[in-house]
């Protein structure tokens, strides 16, 4: 089967912004951390192709360094939520109707009951602003994200054939999870994964934006839309760069996602063919 436009398309975005922050340890144009008051708040040129900031540093190396930032903050709270949720997930699926399937799946009611950036912010300003505290926040909610998706996902394959013929072989629940359950559900987790992923940059920005992320002199594109909002009349680049990097990031994860999900799922496929 061809690969969908979604993921060709998704997948070029996420590596152009993947290559940028790889490529931002080894180089950038020029050194992040040296100020040029002179060339302050020029615009893209020749020799500052996304201009400089208010402080003259050079934005293109800014978004680089900032790419680096966003990428690791969000894949650590994915695989936080994913290391801790799937397991979660299983586990409860494997005792459904339990006390313990009742006390995770409440467990997860409670944490979505506050709005995901409330409960961010609220951890971020007990433990004080951060990148690290920043991924602690957001990785604790995405845990019951997966756990709820695991669960759902393997609760209609502990009815299946192939599975009551694993029991009878003696098998325990933990061991017919990780080798029957866990690889029928991947293809779940991989797209919410990609979901996750755009969702985290998106609330790394969020709390950058707000003080309660990156520090300086760490850049973040979320850091850099408020540095620059007070300057949007007479320098829209400082806003519109790092905010089209966002769009990027988030737009290509979010088709790479979609187009995973119709690649691994068989019923989609049967459908288009």
């Amino acid at each position: 089967m061809m690969l969908s436009r979604n993921i060709l398309f998704g997948g070029l975005l996420c590596l152009l912004v993947i290559a940028a922050a790889l490529i931002s340890f080894l180089w950038t144009p020029f050194d992040i951390t040296q100020m040029d008051i002179p060339n302050k708040l020029q615009k893209p040129g020749a020799i500052h192709w996304f201009g400089t900031d208010h402080f003259g540093r050079d934005i293109f190396s800014m978004i680089m360094v900032g790419a680096r930032t966003s990428l690791a903050v969000a894949l650590v709270a994915v695989g936080i939520g994913m290391g801790l949720g799937v397991p979660l997930g299983l586990w409860a699926a494997a005792n459904s109707g339990s006390w313990l399937d009742e006390l995770i799946m409440r467990g997860n009611d409670l944490i979505f009951a506050f709005p995901s950036l409330v409960i961010a912010i609220l951890i971020t300003a007990i433990l004080g602003p951060s990148a690290v505290n920043a991924i602690l926040a957001i990785g604790i909610f995405n845990i019951p994200v997966f756990a709820r998706l695991t669960r759902a996902g393997a609760l209609p394959l502990w009815q299946r054939d192939f599975i009551l013929a694993a029991r009878v072989a003696g098998k325990s629940h933990a061991r017919i999870s990780a080798e029957h359950i866990l690889p029928n559900v991947a293809n779940l987790l991989i797209v919410q994964g990609t979901i996750q992923f755009s969702l985290g940059i998106l609330a790394e920005a969020g709390l950058s934006y707000v003080g309660l992320g990156a520090q300086p002199p760490t850049p973040s594109w979320g850091r850099m839309l408020a540095d620059a909002q007070t300057m949007v009349s007479f320098a829209p680049h400082l806003a519109l760069i790092p905010g089209f990097a966002i769009i990027i990031s988030v737009l290509g994860l979010n088709l790479l996602g979609d187009g995973l999900r119709d690649f691994l799922d068989p019923k989609i496929r049967v459908m288009r063919s």
